[in-house]
């Protein structure tokens, strides 16, 4: 099959609700990696956990997925935070080697264990990061990385365990990586034709694609901060 792939995963991780930072702020994104197997539902794996589900998990952000590849460059830009000595730094569920944002493309379905899985948008990191590393632009580091992960949507629900793998089985946008995505939000900001190109696509979620359309409107761009700063934006 065209473009298939199959990379093992190396955690499988929720998280329970807890207070994060100096805000005291209730959080679910201190992932742990388990043992056993988890029923994943159209919502997320059972017994995983998100405190605030208007911007967190629901069915286009059921699963987070986030490349062990990148903690090295982690490590390089902010020096050797204890975060990065096991998976779940960034509140991830699934943690690879081998994926990242220039190899996986909006729409990729993978199979996983029992369930498969659709990639539905980027993430767009905010003020919780800050506070987890306890770098206060952490949140905007990742962003200007392009080092930011991504989400799916669960097409079929089904058991997933530690050792199962990630088979891409379709790819129906080859000429949308994940990387393009990001550069056509963050670095090309106001690029007409990416814009276009972007509030046509069918698979991205409606609020992605309402960002390229009132972009292509009012000729800017929306304000990041409050999303980046948290409070600290007002």
């Amino acid at each position: 099959m065209p473009h298939a792939t199959n990379t093992p995963l190396k955690a499988l991780l929720i998280g329970e609700i807890a207070p994060l930072g100096e805000k005291q702020a209730p959080s679910g994104i201190d992932k742990k990696p388990v043992e056993r197997a988890l029923f994943l539902s159209h919502t997320g794996f059972i017994g995983d956990n998100q405190a605030d589900t208007k911007h967190h998990g629901g069915s286009e952000k059921a699963v987070h997925h986030y490349p062990r590849d990148h903690y090295d460059a982690w490590r390089e830009e902010i020096g050797d935070n204890t975060l990065l000595d096991s998976p779940g730094a960034f509140g991830e569920n699934l943690s690879t080697l081998g994926l990242n944002e220039e190899t996986v493309a909006l729409g990729d379905v993978f199979r996983l264990g029992n369930a498969i899985l659709e990639v539905s948008q980027g993430r767009q990191p905010c003020w919780k990061l800050n506070s987890r590393f306890g770098v206060r632009d952490m949140a905007l580091r990742v962003q200007k990385s392009g080092r930011t992960g991504w989400y799916y949507r669960v097409l079929q629900e089904g058991e997933v365990a530690p050792g199962d793998a990630l088979e891409r089985i379709e790819r129906p946008l080859p000429e949308w990586p994940l990387k393009r995505l990001w550069q056509t939000l963050y670095v090309k900001t106001l690029d007409r034709s990416e814009l276009e190109e972007m509030a046509a696509l069918e698979k991205l979620p409606d609020g992605w694609r309402r960002y390229a359309q009132r972009r292509l409107e009012s000729g800017k761009v929306e304000s990041w901060n409050r999303r980046l700063q948290g409070d600290k934006a007002d």
